[in-house]
């Protein structure tokens, strides 16, 4: 998968990322084909991010986008609702200003301290400075090139959680999340 957050973030000369990590609030998550469209990666448009997964774009602080993703957009707006309470799902703008109150602190990664129990699938969380993803009662080790074998969820403890916290109610209501295939 592959998202972006707002613009461009990288100088189109040299291909190399600028000091300014978003240009606007709208931080989406896509498919990497869409329509036949082809892009010339690192152009003079926006900065693609590319992600190992759904899952990952998450954790990094993005959402379902509603033109590529609109199926998938609806359902994390939906289950985004029913997390809160709401009578109808939130708008895209809605969803966004939240999102970026909850992935940034003083221009960088916000981590949340939650306790482990209870985290739903999909979420994403450091322990013992290795990243894990919760997936059938399981932490699935992450990286690059993928999750590694399943190890134990423990019961309780704290962790520090990457995935927003606005993320993990969508997720606990019932949003799905798409995973690389090494998750199994």
């Amino acid at each position: 998968m592959f998202g972006n957050r707002g613009g461009r973030i990288h100088d189109p000369a040299t291909k190399t990322l600028l000091p300014r990590r978003w240009a606007s609030k709208q931080w989406i998550c896509c498919v990497l084909s869409f329509e036949g469209r082809r892009r010339k990666v690192m152009g003079e448009g926006y900065t693609e991010l590319f992600f190992l997964d759904e899952v990952t774009a998450l954790a990094a602080g993005q959402r379902p986008c509603f033109e590529c993703r609109r199926q998938d957009a609806l359902r994390f707006a939906a289950a985004w609702a029913r997390a809160f309470d709401l009578a109808v799902p939130p708008k895209a703008l809605e969803m966004d200003k939240v999102l970026h109150e909850e992935r940034l602190e003083n221009r960088q990664k916000r981590l949340h301290q939650r306790d482990i129990s209870g985290l739903p699938e999909g979420a994403v969380l450091r322990l013992d400075d290795v990243i894990y993803a919760v997936k059938g009662g399981k932490l699935l080790p992450w990286s690059f090139e993928g999750y590694g074998a399943p190890e134990p969820l423990p019961s309780s403890g704290l962790a520090e959680i990457l995935t927003p916290p606005a993320t993990l109610g969508a997720l606990k209501s019932g949003y799905n999340p798409q995973w690389h295939e090494s998750a199994g």
